[in-house]
């Protein structure tokens, strides 16, 4: 999708925010030992920066293959 390539700014500015909160998240759930809330915001964060591999690789995927 040429779009990612065109909007490297905005790309950035998603990748940024998406890694810092998940890296919030994970370590805030850490620290909640014991606790299955703390556990839920470590996956949250996890996704996160799953979101943020995404973002990061978008660009570089090859539209034939779909």
């Amino acid at each position: 999708m040429q779009f990612w390539k065109e909007h490297t700014t905005l790309r950035a500015v998603l990748m940024l925010v998406s890694f810092v909160a998940g890296i919030f998240l994970l370590i805030y759930g850490w620290r909640q030992t014991g606790q299955l809330g703390g556990l839920g915001l470590m996956l949250v964060g996890v996704a996160l920066l799953l979101v943020t591999l995404a973002l990061y690789n978008k660009p570089f995927e090859d539209p034939k293959k779909r």
